[in-house]
């Protein structure tokens, strides 16, 4: 009780989206999704915003009952919103100092679990949400399908699907089919060779016939288990591990060996693990994002479509079990979510739903007169007039005066080595020139993939008449950088943990450092669409691929040239700089890193800006050394 008393004092605030409600619906779905979650780890030590739009009442009073009971919530408008969380997407967090915000269901999600476990460390349950290491949901959306897929496409097309009129048959949503799928692929998780040799063991004392091979799953029906119990001697492996840990009733070590047959069987003769939860074998924040989306759903097919039930074995399945964990009817019960009785589905799932074949995937483009290496296709890119080529430093011996900086400035304050420290601060005379060049008083400035603030910091203190901004994905870069803020007494600097997708405001000059592989061009594009300079150093160029957002290469011009394949092979070789590598293998990586960023700039170019790739100076300063420097035209 005092830990909860004392979270108290440091009250932050929490704003939600709010449009309209149905009976157990509150739209958009994430604000549903954020008050289940509150609901399940019985936390109250946020103050609640919905945040409405013009043409809805402020009077709470029109509420109905699916709000978190014994919660009070205040109505606000979005224009009483701080400013901070004016320029961001909901739901968002914001300390009481409101220079420092989280953004984004993701972020804010796994930030109430953080606190809700702070406030009461016994319940450390609710930690087990955030899966193995605490990676669940943890990377970005713009990276990861998963995350994407339960952060964004899910809700949003679940929310289509229940807009759509009732008088008329319903498409099913691609992304539920997705879903059905990825229930049906075999789990991976940390122990899995332990586990898949334990499987086979209760299979050959059960007598079932020999297992499956080479990783074919095949996807099967737990709908005795779920609604039977958890207490029968015929419960798969898979359950009795996932509850085992849910109800902290882990069996005890044994010391005894696995037979001889089964220590010595071969990886692919194991049988594969099967979902218990959307993530695998434990339940996870994942499950908490998709069950109410989930169950919205389901209402309107058991109603409407009852037949369609049997297309979404696993769905309904993983719907049914999940309410047997502990504290989920009571939070469901809270939030107005009243369960389904799904009738069994004793049938198996064997073949691929006919309109997953519609389902856009990245396809691996062939060329029949494709040859490797990065010769052939410099080759290729000469005879089209295209050639490695950088514009001139514009100030090639320019310098900050790091040595009447305050310490908190310079990135020696950071955990790193005098050397690393030295190569750093070189890497920011080269952008702090750029941009200390460009900007206006008033202007907003952005430092995108932020890390530790070390541009955001230097920039903000040079320039105090303008408002810098700091994005960044990782919460404990992102304090470090605050910390370090403080010290030095700064004002006009934001912090804001989020992907890049959930900042909405308006700026003036973009700039990133080292932002690795496709995040430099989701910072040129960010820039693109608000029609702001860019100053990128990109990295990682190896990580370039194909994207939901991007397809490479990015310009008409390199597009005419280079097949996909022939694209990613400078990227793979601009990867190779590193000083420890021969000089011409070093010089062949440079030139591949020009190109790279040469189709970068000229796709700029083609949406209106004046782009230069520059070399920084001096080179030594970091193996990743160009700069992407663009201006609105």
């Amino acid at each position: 009780m005092k830990a909860i008393k004392k979270s108290l004092t440091e009250e932050e605030y929490l704003y939600l989206d709010f449009s309209h409600q149905t009976k157990g619906c509150i739209f958009p779905l994430h604000t549903s999704v954020t008050l289940f979650l509150l609901s399940y780890c019985d936390c109250k030590i946020f103050k609640i915003c919905l945040v409405v739009t013009k043409e809805v009442s402020r009077d709470s009073s029109l509420l109905g009952d699916d709000l978190i009971q014994d919660v009070e919530i205040q109505i606000i408008s979005r224009q009483e919103l701080p400013p901070i969380v004016q320029n961001c997407c909901l739901p968002a967090v914001v300390e009481r100092s409101d220079n420092f915000c989280r953004a984004g269901l993701a972020v804010v999600l796994r930030h109430i679990i953080q606190k809700s476990y702070e406030a009461d460390p016994l319940k450390k349950e609710l930690l087990e949400l955030l899966g193995f290491k605490k990676t669940c949901l943890k990377a970005c959306a713009e990276v990861s399908q998963w995350t994407r897929l339960c952060e964004l496409t899910i809700p949003l097309a679940i929310e289509n699907f229940l807009r759509e009129s009732s008088d008329q048959p319903r498409t099913i949503p691609v992304e539920i089919l997705q879903l059905e799928k990825k229930l049906s692929e075999p789990v991976r998780v940390h122990n899995d060779d332990k586990l898949r040799r334990q499987k086979l063991k209760q299979q050959k004392a059960d007598g079932v016939g020999p297992p499956l091979t080479k990783g074919k799953a095949k996807s099967k029906v737990h709908t005795q288990e779920t609604s039977e119990g958890l207490d029968s001697s015929s419960e798969s492996l898979e359950l009795k591990v996932a509850f085992s840990k849910l109800t902290v009733q882990e069996e005890p070590a044994t010391t005894n060996r696995e037979p001889s047959h089964i220590r010595k069987a071969k990886a692919s003769d194991l049988p594969p693990l099967e979902h218990v939860f959307a993530e695998g074998l434990y339940f996870t924040l994942a499950d908490i994002v998709l069950l109410p989306c989930i169950h919205h759903f389901l209402v309107i097919i058991s109603r409407k479509f009852s037949e369609k039930l049997v297309e979404f074995p696993l769905l309904t399945s993983w719907y049914q079990r999940i309410q047997e964990v502990p504290g989920v009817k009571t939070a469901a019960s809270k939030c107005g979510i009243q369960f389904l009785h799904l009738p069994k589905l004793l049938t198996t799932s064997t073949e691929q739903h006919p309109n997953l074949c519609e389902v856009p995937g990245v396809e691996e483009q062939s060329d029949p007169l494709f040859i490797g290496g990065p010769r052939p296709t410099m080759a290729k890119l000469m005879e089209e007039g295209i050639e490695v080529m950088f514009s001139p430093h514009p100030c090639p011996t320019w310098t900050l005066d790091w040595n009447v900086l305050p310490a908190a400035v310079s990135p020696k304050e950071g955990k790193m080595s005098s050397d690393r420290a030295l190569r750093k601060q070189q890497q920011l005379n080269n952008l702090v020139y750029v941009v200390t060049n460009q900007a206006k008083p008033g202007d907003r400035i952005v430092d995108f993939c932020s890390g530790g603030g070390h541009v955001g910091i230097v920039l903000a203190h040079m320039l105090p008449s303008c408002q810098v901004t700091l994005i960044e994905n990782k919460e404990l870069s992102l304090i470090r950088a605050k910390k370090r803020s403080d010290e030095l007494g700064l004002s006009n600097i934001w912090f804001i943990q989020a992907n890049m997708e959930y900042f909405t405001g308006m700026f003036n000059i973009g700039v990133a450092l080292h932002a690795c592989g496709v995040a430099t061009d989701m910072v040129i594009e960010h820039c693109i669409k608000t029609r702001a300079s860019f100053v990128t150093c990109p990295c990682c160029y190896g990580f370039i691929q194909n994207t939901s957002k991007f397809n490479f290469p990015k310009s008409e011009q390199f597009k005419k040239t280079l097949s996909y394949k022939e694209h990613m092979i400078l990227c793979r070789f601009a990867d190779q700089t590193a000083v420890q590598l021969p000089p011409q293998r070093r010089l062949i990586g440079k030139q591949c890193m020009c190109l790279v960023d040469l189709d970068r700039a000229r796709a700029a170019e083609e949406c209106g800006y004046s782009v230069q790739v520059i070399s920084m100076e001096p080179e030594s300063c970091s193996p990743k050394n160009n700069m992407i420097v663009g201006v609105p035209i």
